[in-house]
């Protein structure tokens, strides 16, 4: 691998671009050192930490190639039913670095694993089994904890108790891993908070969030993870079903709206909490949307831009705050010493979210995508 010295770069430093200035790459990490590089004018286009995508679903090569292209360099898979797929995924040269959250936490009877093939080792059946639960996944290699905190209100469905969802997270914590927890409702944004979830994914589409949530906000630190693409094929493709219309006619926990999804950013951007981009990108039919890889992150962007975030601040989850919210301290950042992880585009994403689209180059671990 040789070393690499970009000329003429501005450099995202987490808020601007800086004026133009020379990056090295060397041994895969970015490098002040460029006196023996090759040099490779860059004519002023905008440097970005390469992206990282907090919520995915990959199960193939190719999940990762085309992410690549598209300037992706960290996937975080968020369940699989078998953690030895996205598993054989992770150390590819050149391609994103993949971490994986294998079996998720649900309840017995539930649709994860009725129909999307999760196994028993996947279920909760109370407190007691949590630690259980959490030992099978540290066994599986499991980089964090995924916990499904499901509506009991929403006919048909099984959910775990809020004890149990406490249960998990603490049994995760003891075993030094973070907590993620998939949420579908205010109802459930509150379980998951409550039992001290470290990051909360998806929305509230039913409703929005009230003065009482605000409160237990303003008393609980915790990340989220919109995936709006994602909410917006929910409330398309379900939300928008007959059934579904004339159900939330009756049942307020049917009806879905998107812009509750978009309130939701703006409830937890006031309280100063941290929104990371994630897709939840998948190939996988039996999911409310099919979501692609790579590009859908451009789309994130520009949904979190259009909620109420700055652009810098949904670069920021993308980037350094993905980063250190993960423990991810090797990457992240455009400094020397981390992971030559690099983006290059045109035009100033700082000022027009849009400009991430126009990419000149990409790098993973110091190797350029081709």
């Amino acid at each position: 691998m040789s070393a690499v010295a970009l000329t003429n770069v501005r450099v995202f430093d987490g808020v601007k671009l800086g004026d133009p200035t020379t990056v090295g790459v060397d041994g895969g990490l970015i490098t002040a050192a460029t006196k023996h590089a090759e040099r490779v004018d860059c004519h002023g286009a905008a440097l970005l930490p390469g992206l990282i995508d907090t919520h995915v679903h990959v199960t193939e090569v190719a999940h990762l190639r085309v992410a690549a292209r598209w300037g992706v360099t960290t996937m975080l898979d968020m369940g699989c039913w078998d953690a030895g797929i996205p598993g054989k995924l992770k150390g590819l040269p050149g391609l994103p670095d993949v971490r994986i959250a294998g079996n998720l936490a649900n309840a017995p009877g539930s649709h994860f694993v009725k129909h999307m093939g999760f196994g028993p080792s996947s279920t909760v059946t109370g407190p007691q089994d949590a630690t259980r639960f959490v030992a099978d996944r540290v066994a599986e290699g499991s980089d964090y904890i995924k916990i499904a905190v499901e509506d009991p209100k929403i006919p048909g469905t099984k959910a775990l108790s809020p004890e149990t969802v406490t249960a998990v997270v603490e049994a995760a914590h003891t075993a030094g891993l973070l907590t993620i927890a998939h949420v579908v409702s205010a109802d459930t944004l509150t379980v998951a908070i409550r039992a001290g979830a470290d990051i909360v994914t998806h929305t509230a589409l039913t409703s929005e969030l009230d003065a009482e949530f605000e409160a237990l906000l303003a008393r609980r630190q915790v990340v989220i993870v919109p995936t709006l693409t994602m909410m917006d094929g929910v409330v398309r493709n379900i939300g928008g079903k007959l059934i579904m219309r004339v159900l939330g006619t009756v049942i307020p926990g049917m009806r879905m709206r998107y812009d509750h999804a978009t309130a939701t950013v703006a409830t937890f951007r006031k309280a100063g909490m941290t929104v990371l981009v994630g897709t939840d990108s998948n190939d996988n039919v039996k999911t409310p949307a099919q979501v692609p890889y790579g590009e859908s992150i451009h789309e994130e962007l520009h949904r979190l831009v259009a909620a109420g975030l700055s652009p810098a601040e949904a670069l920021r989850g993308a980037t350094s705050a993905a980063a250190g919210t993960f423990g991810l301290s090797d990457r992240g950042v455009i400094a020397p010493g981390r992971r030559a992880d690099l983006l290059l585009v045109g035009g100033d994403p700082t000022v027009d979210i849009a400009a991430t689209r126009d990419i000149r180059g990409v790098w993973i671990g110091g190797t350029r995508v081709r």
